[in-house]
């Protein structure tokens, strides 16, 4: 994440992609605002332009929701996503783990063993933020079991978004 200066109140706050799944030379930087939740919040989508308004997401966002890989969006004069206007049939897996949890980091090799065995493209953010693509047809039940046991004893939190 990188903070910078806004001309509101709260200063922005950028939620940047270490890795993301479709990084390529004409990648183009947009911004899903993410006010609603914490004031300043912008997510960076990293995307490929597909003609001047339109774009094509090539990340998997972390706390974005309602966009998935390979989703269509537009963008107002800000570069802020204005709206969704094709879907992929892809959903994100997000789990976050709990940081100070005493299980955080075998977690986190597990899940990592998991999505790399299921050859799922996947990125983390700061090795506590896991977003899975699961493209169309890909069913998750596998990845999703794992994930509950941990879920109710409060090591991570998780969810599917379409």
């Amino acid at each position: 994440m990188r903070s910078r200066s806004g001309s509101g109140r709260h200063p922005i706050t950028v939620i940047t992609h270490e890795d993301p799944i479709g990084r390529g030379p004409a990648n183009y930087m947009i911004h899903a605002d993410l006010s609603d939740r914490q004031d300043g919040w912008r997510e960076q989508l990293w995307t490929r332009q597909l003609t001047e308004g339109r774009f094509e997401v090539t990340c998997l966002p972390f706390f974005t929701y309602g966009i998935c890989y390979l989703d269509v969006v537009t963008i107002d004069s800000n570069h802020l996503v204005a709206s969704v206007v094709q879907k992929s049939g892809h959903r994100t897996l997000r789990v976050a783990l709990v940081v100070d949890h005493q299980d955080r980091e075998p977690l986190h090799e597990l899940l990592h063993g998991k999505v790399v065995e299921a050859a799922l493209p996947h990125e983390w953010l700061q090795g506590t933020y896991l977003s899975v693509d699961l493209p169309p047809g890909t069913d998750p039940a596998a990845l999703t079991e794992v994930l509950k046991a941990p879920a109710q004893a409060g090591a991570l939190h998780w969810e599917i978004d379409s």
